[in-house]
């Protein structure tokens, strides 16, 4: 078995790379992949970006959210998680057959001393009644692909605060993700490697893998990318992972309600987003205004549902003609926010 360690932190160039191992004639099978993020989430492929993910959280701490091309639910990274791939031929390994697939990580785990972590349900591994993994699956041209996490010491208040969304103020058809009682890995760990960074984490756990003390001794194993690589890995990360139609605008359809009461009255708007873009939007409220404010809901049809697109069409009209006693900016932060 070859693996490779990404030496990029950031998910987007990662991700890029798994697909174009996935789909390369050079690498030899069975092969694993090997990367650490900056903070970070993922949606699965079938989700709701929107609905997902605390927007204005992610913004505020600087946490680059994306989507992986494989089903599942979101997942929050940071540089206390490790990530793994595994690629295998697809005839080697059914379909959700997990427990197979993660058979050579849960045995190096075991080593290192966490003997009770277990494959569970669908797709997870857990330790005490605790998820501490997270793993998704898709098959491409005769490869089978699996990617997951494991919580070394990653930042619990984050992956709260990064993925709590309110469920009453948005609804769609997504896939929603099934928020498990999560914990790090670390604790559970024979003493030698409970205070390990998380890079040390995965050199260990590779030398388990692969049954050697030393990393040099299976230098031979250790892919590396050749120019021709890198520039695919640049054309994926621009068409699919920084690319904000497929981030945002592969969301399936929903309807978002924000209501606000101010000095000046209450607004009340009900929008309506398909392919991350404003199908339709009504505002209600028992606000006063001169001017009719379906002119605010014609102006805001057809656009990104994202906050520059809707800050952009809102200061360009005169909102204190619709809303009178409200700010302009108090309307617009309402309007243009995203949970």
């Amino acid at each position: 078995m070859d693996y490779y360690v990404m030496q990029s932190d950031d998910i987007r160039d990662n991700l890029a790379t798994e697909q174009h191992l996935m789909n390369s004639s050079r690498i030899h099978l069975p092969m694993m992949l090997f990367y650490i993020e900056r903070p970070c989430l993922i949606v699965g492929r079938n989700q709701n970006t929107f609905e997902e993910i605390n927007q204005q959280y992610c913004q505020r701490h600087d946490i680059t959210v994306t989507r992986r091309l494989s089903g599942g639910g979101a997942m929050y990274q940071d540089r206390g998680n490790l990530c793994f791939s595994i690629i295998q031929p697809a005839d080697r390994a059914r379909f959700g057959q997990f427990k197979y697939l993660l058979t050579p990580v849960l045995a190096a785990l075991h080593e290192m001393g966490a003997k009770e972590a277990v494959v569970t349900g669908r797709n997870d591994m857990e330790i005490a009644g605790r998820k501490f993994s997270g793993n998704a699956m898709y098959t491409r041209n005769g490869r089978t692909f699996v990617h997951g996490t494991l919580m070394y010491n990653v930042d619990m208040t984050a992956v709260g605060s990064a993925l709590r969304v309110p469920r009453d103020k948005i609804e769609s058809k997504g896939i929603h993700s099934v928020r498990s009682r999560v914990t790090n890995l670390a604790p559970y760990l024979a003493p030698p490697f409970q205070h390990l960074t998380t890079e040390q984490f995965r050199d260990e756990l590779i030398k388990r893998i692969f049954g050697v003390t030393d990393l040099n001794e299976i230098t031979a194993r250790a892919y590396q990318l050749t120019t021709s690589d890198r520039l695919a890995i640049a054309k994926l990360r621009q068409r699919y992972y920084d690319n904000w139609d497929w981030v945002y605008g592969q969301s399936p359809a929903f309807t978002i309600h924000k209501r606000r009461h101010f000095t000046g009255g209450t607004i009340d708007a009900r929008f309506l987003v398909e392919d991350a873009k404003i199908r339709s939007v009504k505002i209600y409220g028992d606000f006063f205004g001169t001017a009719d404010v379906a002119g605010v809901e014609e102006a805001l049809k057809g656009q990104a549902y994202q906050p520059a697109a809707i800050k952009q069409v809102l200061k360009a009209l005169d909102l204190g003609s619709y809303f009178i006693g409200i700010p302009a900016a108090a309307v617009i932060e309402l309007l243009a926010q995203q949970h």
